[in-house]
């Protein structure tokens, strides 16, 4: 039997950010799908072509949708994305990895690279949401 380091729960406990589980991934299959498809020149300018139209080839659900067209990766986080999946559509954009990063954290490319290279966020404060609530 295998055992787990953390439980679930205790994964759902760190602030700001969503641990990409098995049954995130099942969630998101088609949004997966979708943005590996975008791997593909063809499929790429398929895409920008008519955004709507491509996405409704896959069997995403609308909220899924809704987020790609609005560019909302911390939505699409939100409904089963994985980073390394959604790249694949900020890179359509021409965007890079840091413009897309950035946009996730409310800061512009430039704010967010000082910040990194500044050391990051400090922890203090974003290692329990249930300790910051009491």
């Amino acid at each position: 039997m295998r055992t787990r380091l953390y439980s679930l729960e205790e994964l759902a406990d760190i602030p700001g950010t969503t641990v990409f589980t098995a049954g995130r991934s099942r969630e998101a299959y088609h949004l997966h799908k979708f943005c590996m498809s975008l791997m593909e020149e063809p499929n790429r300018q398929a895409f920008k072509a008519d955004e709507r139209a491509y996405l409704d080839r896959y069997k995403m659900n609308e909220d899924q949708k809704q987020a790609v067209i609005d560019r909302d990766f911390n939505r699409l986080i939100d409904l089963g994305g994985n980073i390394y999946f959604l790249v694949k559509l900020s890179n359509t954009d021409g965007w890079s990895v840091q413009k897309a990063v950035g946009t996730m954290t409310g800061m512009t490319a430039d704010e967010y690279a000082a910040m990194m290279r500044a050391g990051g966020r400090s922890p203090d404060g974003n290692r329990s949401i249930r300790e910051n609530n009491r």
